[in-house]
């Protein structure tokens, strides 16, 4: 496979350019997502699978796709960090940054359902994935196998519990009208792809050069520009949703969102090619995450709504997490640790 920098010496590459690079990948996943998406739906209401079941598990997957193919690219190119950062700093966006900025427009309703099964889930989930890396010192083959297994099986149940409920009803107005031509939606479907690897090619090369030139990990890179970036799809209709107070599904395309980039697409990367995860982010970004996944289930199950209150506090959760998560990938935790030892060593 054909990459960037086997094509342009990116080294070489002005750092305005680099930047323009990185907004372009970014452009062509999203474009790439969203087409994906249009296709995969419209298909599959045509081949008449009920809109329900699309809005589920087809959509759901489709908007994740972003994330997997730059998860993918990254490991590919034995970058790990860019990979997981990208995951655990979409999560941490997505209940702090675009639900925290939803609420603060428009307080957001909450579905019973959600606070029945897919609030536990998720935190199952979460703490489920914790356990696979610490076990595995990163995600392993055999830890890829049983997310990917969990994502099956969450599949099912969704599929299977949402029959006949209201949130079935909210999904399918939710779906816009399918696309009649089956020969375009193959052609939105085969287009979408090849932008999605080439908006994720784009963006690791630039993204991985422009973190060596500042001095920080790539890991950093991931969970802040990358993960702020792939999920701009979901923070541009989360809001358009708030302003148009249909705040029904925002929490559920959150979780799932969240679900899926944690079962998913570790699960995918995980099967396909085993990758380690740096044990600062086992030390701190990770339990972080899951502290993070408790409030914002709190948040969201107290009183069935997210108030503006609550959003505020989200977003500020938000930033001290990206603030905490950059302070440890520049070595600001160790440095200062190294010089309290040194200050105890010192003392008579």
């Amino acid at each position: 496979m054909t990459t960037l920098s086997a094509v342009i010496n990116v080294a070489n590459l002005p750092g305005l350019v680099l930047a323009l690079i990185i907004i372009g990948g970014l452009c062509f996943l999203m474009v790439g997502g969203d087409w994906l998406c249009r296709g995969s739906a419209s298909l599959a209401i045509r081949l008449n699978v009920a809109p329900v079941v699309v809005g589920l598990t087809v959509v759901s997957i489709a908007t994740s796709t972003p994330e997997l193919f730059t998860a993918l690219v990254g490991v590919v190119r034995d970058q790990p960090g860019l990979a997981i950062g990208n995951v655990l700093g979409s999560n941490a966006a997505n209940m702090g940054l675009i639900l925290g900025a939803a609420a603060l427009i428009t307080p957001i309703s909450v579905h019973y359902r959600l606070i029945r099964w897919e609030i536990p889930i998720l935190l199952g989930v979460t703490v489920l994935f914790a356990v696979l890396v610490y076990l595995g010192s990163g995600i392993t083959r055999v830890g890829g196998i049983i997310l990917l297994c969990v994502t099956a099986g969450y599949l099912i149940f969704i599929v299977q519990t949402s029959k006949g409920s209201r949130i079935e009803k909210e999904i399918e107005e939710e779906i816009p009208s399918p696309i009649q031509s089956i020969w375009l939606c193959a052609g939105l479907i085969v287009v979408g792809t090849f932008f999605l690897w080439l908006g994720a090619d784009l963006l690791v090369d630039a993204a991985t050069e422009s973190a060596l030139r500042m001095g920080v990990s790539e890991t950093l890179v991931g969970i802040t520009v990358v993960a702020i970036g792939t999920s701009l799809p979901e923070l541009g209709a989360t809001i358009a949703a708030a302003v148009r107070k249909q705040s029904g599904i925002i929490v559920g395309n959150i979780i799932g969102s969240n679900l899926f980039n944690l079962m998913l697409i570790c699960g995918v990367v995980g099967t396909a090619l085993p990758f380690p995860v740096d044990p600062m982010l086992m030390r701190l970004e990770i339990p972080m995450l899951i502290v993070f996944t408790g409030i914002f289930a709190w948040f969201v199950v107290s009183q069935r709504k997210v108030s503006r209150m609550e959003g505020g506090l989200l977003i500020a959760l938000y930033a001290a997490f990206i603030i905490f998560s950059s302070v440890s990938q520049t070595g600001g935790f160790e440095a200062a640790a190294n010089e309290v030892e040194s200050a105890i060593e010192a003392l008579p």
